[in-house]
Formats: C-alpha cells, sequence, structure tokens
C-alpha cells in the first residue's frame, strides 16, 4: 500500500489544474490545455439519454476506451477511436492528463481513471467451524474490519496512432495485502475487431467483461466468485461485427495466475470466450459504466442484454505435492476446501492436475429505473492426476445468481435485492439480502452502499470478498465506492 500511496502522490502535480480555466489553446508542443468539466457530466449523459445510445457504436478514445476504462484488472470491450474535436473539460470520462492537438505529427493521449472501494465488513456471527464432505472440522476465518478493499489506478489512451492502445493498471487490495502492476497493448482495425495482448480478466463470467464495480452490489456475488475464472495474461479479440452482437475471444495462461511466476506456470493455456447480444440497443450509457447492472439514468427505454460464456482449463496446482497447501487458489469444491489442498478428496490424497470446463448463460433487463439480472452456471471438473487414489472421475456443480434494483428516488436512491444458491457434489450453499444505493452527488460515479447478507455455508474464500469458507450467519457492510 505505501508503495501505491507514493504513486499516487507522484501524479497530484498532473491531476489539480483549475476546472476553470480558458478556451483550449496550442502549445509548441502540440498538447492542448483543456478545461470546463462538461463532456462526462451526468447532467449532459443524462439530458441525450437515448440518443447517446447510438454513439456506443463508435466510441471515442477518450470517453469508451477498450483499454482506457479501469476495470478489476478486466476486459473492456469498447474499443478506442480517434476522437473528431479535442474534449472541451478535462474531465471526460476520466481525467485527461494531456492529449495532443488535431493534427500533431505525434497523437496521443494520456488519461487517469481511479476505482476507490472503502469498506466495514463484519462476519461475527458466523459459526466458527464448519465440517468438510469427509467429516474433517475446519475453521471458519471470521472477520470484523474496515479496509481499503480495492485502489485501482488506470493510465491510458494511445501513441503514435489512435488505433495504437496502451493501458498500466496498479491494483492493490488492502484486505488481500496484494498489489499487481499490469499493463496491456491493443490495435483496433475496426469496430468489429481490436486486438489485444497483456494483463486481464478471463472473460468466463459476465461480472470479468468490463462491468467492475457497477454490479447490482459493490461485490460480486456467492455463487459467481465460486464459479468464475480469475486474471492471467493472454492475448484476445473483441468487437461488435453486427449491430448489437459483442464478441470475446481469449487464450491465456492459466484461470488465475495472479501472483504466480513463469517459472510454475504450466504449458497449458486457457481457452475463454463471450457472446452477447443488446437486441434492443446498448445495455448501457458510453462511457466505464456502460455495462452497469442497474438502470441509474431510469430510460424508459426497454433494455436487454442475453449472453453465454465458456471456459476451459487444464489446471495445475502450481506447488510441490509435498505441499499440503497449493499456490494455485482460483479452484474450490462445494464443501469450501481448495480443489488442489491435501485431502480435499481423500485422506491424505492430493490432486496435481484437473481439467476445468464452465459454462455461463446470463440475462438482464432495464426500464425505468427497474434492472433484473440473472446468470447461470455449470462447472466440471474431471480428468485427475493424484498421488493416490480418488473416489470419484469428475465433479458437476452448478448454481445461479440473481440480482433485481429499483431507484425510489431516481438517480439518488436505489433500493435491490440479490440472492445466490451453489448446487455442488459435496454439498449445498446459498445467500440472499438486500441493501441500498446511496447517490448523494449529481453521478453515478460515487455512492454509499449499506447491504446485508444472509449466507448459508459459503463454499468459497477470497480475501477482497465478503466470503470465507463455512461462512454461515449475517454479514453486515457499509461501503463507499469512488469510481471515475
Amino acid at each position: 500500500m505505501r508503495a501505491s500511496v507514493a504513486l499516487a502522490l507522484t501524479f497530484v502535480p498532473f491531476l489539480t489544474p483549475s476546472v476553470f480555466g480558458q478556451s483550449p489553446a496550442a502549445r509548441p508542443d502540440g498538447t492542448v490545455a483543456v478545461s470546463e468539466p462538461t463532456p462526462g457530466s451526468t447532467e449532459n449523459r443524462g439530458a441525450a439519454e437515448d440518443s447517446a445510445a447510438s454513439d456506443v457504436a463508435t466510441p471515442a478514445a477518450e470517453r469508451d476506451s477498450a483499454s482506457t476504462s479501469v476495470q478489476e484488472p478486466g476486459i473492456s470491450v469498447q474499443a478506442a477511436s480517434a476522437p473528431a474535436t479535442q474534449p472541451t473539460g478535462r474531465f471526460d470520462d476520466g481525467i485527461i492528463i494531456v492529449q495532443s492537438a488535431d493534427g500533431a505529427t505525434v497523437p496521443f493521449l494520456l488519461k487517469f481513471n481511479d476505482d476507490t472501494q472503502l469498506r466495514y465488513l463484519n462476519t461475527v456471527s458466523s459459526d466458527d467451524t464448519f465440517t468438510d464432505h469427509l467429516g474433517n472440522v475446519r475453521e471458519v476465518h471470521r472477520r470484523n474490519d474496515i479496509t481499503v478493499n480495492r485502489q485501482m489506478f488506470n493510465f491510458s489512451g494511445y501513441v503514435f496512432d489512435p488505433r495504437l492502445l496502451y493501458s498500466l493498471k496498479i491494483w492493490t487490495s488492502a484486505g488481500a495485502a496484494s498489489i499487481v502492476i499490469a499493463g496491456n497493448v491493443g490495435w483496433r482495425f475496426d469496430k468489429a475487431l481490436t486486438l489485444f495482448a497483456g494483463y486481464t480478466g478471463v472473460p468466463g463470467s459476465r461480472s470479468l467483461i468490463a462491468t467492475f464495480p457497477y454490479f447490482q452490489a459493490i461485490d460480486r456475488t456467492m455463487a459467481d466468485n465460486f464459479f468464475r475464472p480469475g486474471f492471467t495474461q493472454g492475448a484476445w479479440v473483441t468487437g461488435e461485427p453486427v449491430e448489437g452482437l459483442n464478441y470475446i475471444a481469449f487464450v491465456g495462461n492459466g484461470l488465475n495466475t495472479l501472483n504466480i511466476s513463469a517459472t510454475k506456470i504450466d504449458t497449458n493455456l486457457v481457452l475463454s470466450g463471450s457472446v452477447w447480444w443488446e437486441p434492443l440497443g446498448p445495455y448501457g450509457q458510453p462511457g466505464k459504466s456502460r455495462n452497469m447492472y442497474d438502470d441509474y439514468f431510469s430510460s424508459k427505454k426497454t433494455r436487454i442484454r442475453i449472453g453465454t460464456s465458456f471456459t476451459r482449463s487444464r489446471e495445475d496446482r502450481f506447488s510441490n505435492l509435498d505441499q499440503s497447501n497449493p499456490e494455485n487458489t482460483s479452484l474450490y469444491n462445494s464443501d469450501g476446501v481448495l480443489t488442489f489442498s491435501t485431502g480435499a478428496f481423500a485422506p491424505d490424497i492430493t490432486v496435481d492436475k484437473a481439467l476445468y470446463k464452465m459454462w455461463a448463460i446470463d440475462a438482464g433487463v432495464k426500464w425505468n429505473g427497474l434492472a433484473v439480472n440473472a446468470q447461470y452456471f455449470m462447472r466440471w471438473l474431471g480428468e485427475f492426476v493424484a498421488d493416490g487414489p480418488l473416489p470419484l472421475d469428475s465433479t458437476f456443480d452448478h448454481g445461479f445468481e440473481l440480482t433485481g434494483g429499483h431507484f425510489v428516488m431516481p438517480r439518488k436512491l436505489q433500493l435491490y435485492g440479490r440472492m445466490a444458491q451453489v448446487f455442488g457434489e459435496f454439498g449445498n450453499s446459498s445467500e440472499y439480502g438486500g441493501g441500498a444505493r446511496l447517490y448523494f452527488l449529481p453521478t453515478e460515479r460515487v455512492w454509499l452502499n449499506p447491504e446485508l447478507l444472509k449466507v448459508n455455508k459459503a463454499p468459497y474464500s477470497g480475501a477482497f470478498t465478503p466470503y470465507t469458507s463455512g461462512l454461515n450467519g449475517w454479514v453486515p457492510m457499509l461501503q463507499l465506492l469512488l469510481a471515475f
């Protein structure tokens, strides 16, 4: 965290010009000084709500870039193109640090985005132990803490050519004691095809495709966290070949190689892809919140999103068999035990390799401040390689998530509920709850989020999620999110 704070302070001089100034003027070096924050304002985008939808197909680099919106580090699906005119404000879907003038010999854009998530989490009402499917009693890690749960900086834009995109991400989590510095580079051929390579999220769930932090709640559901893949390095193509029909195809190093060195990664690659259709127009407003689950802008036009995703990966535990705890922590059995930990399937037996396949189907609808989103997951684990006999050849787990919310006060107060269920080979889990999103400024980019969940036998642990294996009780949370 000290490193991320130091880096943030380093950029303070660049990010503090007055928002009140004169019209843009070209400098001798070809850059433009810009002022008056109008293009990215909520008022402008809200007033042009339905007409702006047609602009999503040809997004501007400073507004809807595939590598310029801050994700957790995840996939953005909107690709950059050259701006027709210079922005009229210092803020335009992010803080424009510097941008070349129209017609400059070397065109470039450098923009800064940030996501800051502050969270109070309390899980002390949970049972302090749980029993796995083999009868072993295990500890539940209970929490009562305040954390800067996520702090993500993103520096992005284009350089030399508006089609040459770049992104540098600095991702930190105090709760997980983790810092990741990563990036990607892309080339936009046209609306139908943009090619990227670098660090990103494996697109096996709708929540990993340019949605964070605009879920119904700030955090992903229990089922989503249990089934979904994670983050890795790889290459991917994305685009919109037909109006309203979008795709992503990805190949990478594994389900989750967040903190795994290249010397430990095996030779198997993960394959993943997603297709989704928005038949009635774009699901959200142009910009960072393009794929948000809720209907903050309260459009009277019905909008629908239907999609499906599939992922296949041959996984390795990334650790020697004599180590009881694996470094591959992306897979859990449905009783809350790490798939690659010793004794997960049979006493003293360790699985070293497994084949993961996961298929997800999702749908969402939004109208006049009301939004409902759902996703169904199916996961197969098999082709095990272990150091002893196993009682089964494969496992199958499935489940769903369902969220719904409505703005009882347009653009100020949303009430929502959510539920999730995992039907597992070694046990079932569920959660239900609700909360409110309080928007105290006229923008969708900052809100306060009180929430209460009832979790029954969580099958997953993640330090930057509210869940820990075996969690069984009430979970109150209070969160503040700033996303610009």
